[in-house]
């Protein structure tokens, strides 16, 4: 059984689509599936180590982006596009895959759009509660939708929609005090605070922190990934922030945190605090209390609409990128990390939201539809 992935641009695509290969294949061992192919079809391969180590086979297909503002690469996308579209064609009759599972995104279209002319079967998946242009479009065809937030059931075809939540790779679930101490240096009965901005860092949630250190590492400790584009301007500014700290041992700066090192920071964390993109869900499977903060420049405005829905249910507080000052989101984290009752509360809301089962779920949709095909 042949199986193609799509989608990609960015960790919050890619990472679902891992964890539903690593369910295909729990799978397919136990229905003694020996024949199991999986590419993964896009403009990038954005972590080719992964790809490698996980056996899967990656075929670049050029795709253009639609921008909503002004640039010259406008003018030339569109025959990018096409040529991927082109491209596309020629690697689903060269492969002649019996799925194609698609995360969106415009790095999707051309496979899509290929697929469609050619009659290959599609399921897709999207992670925001505002689904993106690509899947809205790709649900007239597609034989199968799963979505992460109630919300988005309003935008595609019910008789083919389930509510799944978000894939989560089960390799950054789970953890122990222990192994965390090990790796980050962590001090007994200090509060840790886990702090990242999506898989590439976010320089203004950075630049918070650090305006805030001082002050945050006298009552917490903090483990904080800054994003590889970040570290140097990061430890450059901690050097001189914590000069005269005593306290300076209690920051741990990484650029990027691998499998085991994410889900022992989770696994520590007393509080997060994280933009609102797909980690929503790995923070909601360790039960983990959150502050988010929304990227606004987001497609759609989608990680705003993703952190208030998930902050209904109890398991967030959401500050908008305007107002986060360094002193609103001081005391913020200064009355979470004091509020033992109030974070136990999130903490059990969180774990409701979770839908452990989503790559599982999924993978068992995309099997069954290989079957037929």
């Amino acid at each position: 059984m042949r199986i193609i992935f799509a989608g990609g641009g960015s960790g919050g695509h890619f990472y679902p689509l891992i964890a539903v290969e690593r369910a295909l294949r729990d799978i397919a061992l136990e229905k003694k599936i020996t024949d199991l192919d999986i590419i993964y079809a896009s403009d990038d391969p954005y972590d080719p180590a992964l790809l490698k180590e996980d056996r899967i086979r990656f075929l670049k297909i050029p795709a253009g982006k639609i921008r909503r503002y002004f640039s010259i690469r406008n003018l030339f996308d569109p025959f990018k596009t096409l040529w991927g579209v082109i491209k596309a064609c020629w690697i689903l009759y060269l492969n002649l895959p019996d799925v194609i599972f698609s995360k969106g995104g415009y790095a999707s279209f051309p496979l899509l759009f290929a697929a469609r002319l050619l009659g290959v079967p599609v399921i897709i998946h999207e992670t925001d509660s505002i689904p993106g242009r690509v899947n809205v479009w790709a649900s007239k065809f597609a034989k199968k939708i799963a979505i992460s937030y109630p919300e988005s059931i309003k935008y595609f075809p019910k008789d083919k929609t389930a509510l799944t939540g978000n894939p989560v790779r089960r390799e950054v679930i789970g953890g122990t005090i222990e192994k965390a101490k090990e790796l980050f240096g962590l001090e007994d009965g200090v509060p840790v605070i886990f702090v990242f901005g999506g898989s590439q860092g976010s320089a203004k949630i950075n630049d918070v922190i650090l305006d805030i250190l001082k002050d945050l590492l006298e009552f917490t400790q903090v483990v904080h990934q800054t994003g590889v584009g970040n570290i140097n301007e990061v430890k450059e500014r901690m050097s001189v922030v914590l000069e005269a700290s005593k306290f300076r041992s209690r920051y741990h700066p990484f650029t990027f945190l691998d499998e085991e090192k994410y889900k022992n920071a989770y696994k520590a964390a007393s509080l997060i605090i994280a933009r609102s993109g797909g980690s929503i869900f790995e923070i909601a499977a360790m039960g983990v209390p959150s502050i988010l903060i929304p990227l606004p420049s987001s497609a759609q405005d989608h990680q705003r609409e993703n952190a208030y829905s998930y902050a209904r249910n109890g398991a967030a507080e959401v500050i908008e990128e305007e107002n986060m000052t360094p002193h609103i989101l001081l005391r913020e984290i200064k009355l979470l990390i004091a509020d033992k009752p109030r974070l136990a509360k999130m903490s059990e809301a969180a774990k409701s939201f979770a839908k452990p089962d989503a790559a599982g779920r999924i993978a068992s949709e995309i099997i069954r539809l290989g079957f037929e095909h």
